[in-house]
């Protein structure tokens, strides 16, 4: 279930959930930082084989979501992990109160994870705004919603239809149409997609669709190119 991507960075599928009444795959990292301490990014439905996987690599201290609508499963991954420290993304904690969030995500990574994990948001869209990190080690981009990359063969009729429309599907995959119109002030978003790009980054993970071992810097410059 929890399986290794690059070094010190693994993966896990979770199941689909419902959004606006489509079916997305779900999916999570973990980073394994050079003091032993995991940084969860996005975590899926937690269940008791998952969460002693999650063990077996070290101890939870970070666990933080790249937009806002990446929520679902974190109440019960802090019950698990009552040490841990939850990091919101911009309009997350006032959205959703009853989530004990310890700090709102910024541009800069915080100390616990600068040098190892780089940060950025695109910033400008009046829907949502999202933090894309960047995982030195294995030189990984991590990307919530902004890329989407659905397997063709997964939505059929109606709903095969939209997706291919807003341009979800295959390797040239991108952002729902809806949410690129809702950057209004592109140039914030331009700026973001320049530090990514300057990142280099040689791996894609993303949270809806297929992640990519090489080739990423190339992927990541087409699919934002809209901005």
């Amino acid at each position: 279930m929890l399986e290794e991507f690059a070094p010190s960075l693994y993966l896990a599928d979770g199941p689909t959930v419902p959004f606006l009444g489509i079916p997305y795959p779900t999916r999570m990292a973990v980073a394994r930082l050079a003091d032993g301490g995991l940084w969860i990014w996005s975590p899926i439905a937690l269940d008791s084989s998952l969460a002693q996987a999650v063990d077996r690599l070290g101890p939870v201290r970070w666990i933080v979501s790249p937009n806002k609508i990446h929520h679902i499963f974190l109440p019960e991954w802090a019950e698990r992990w009552p040490n841990a420290r939850l990091y919101a993304p911009p309009g997350l904690a006032k959205r959703k109160p009853e989530v004990d969030f310890s700090a709102e995500l910024g541009d800069e990574p915080e100390p616990a994870w600068a040098g190892e994990i780089d940060q950025t948001i695109f910033r400008g869209s009046f829907a949502m705004e999202e933090v894309a990190f960047f995982h030195r080690p294995s030189r990984t981009a991590i990307l919530g919603d902004l890329v989407q990359r659905h397997d063709p063969a997964a939505f059929s009729g109606f709903t095969g239809w939209l997706m291919r429309l807003d341009g979800l599907v295959g390797e040239h995959g991108s952002a729902p149409r809806e949410w690129r119109l809702s950057f209004l002030r592109r140039s914030r978003a331009r700026a973001a997609r320049a530090e990514v790009l300057a990142w280099q980054p040689q791996r894609l993970v993303i949270a809806h669709g297929a992640c990519a071992s090489s080739g990423a810097t190339q992927i990541l410059e087409r699919a934002l190119a809209w901005m």
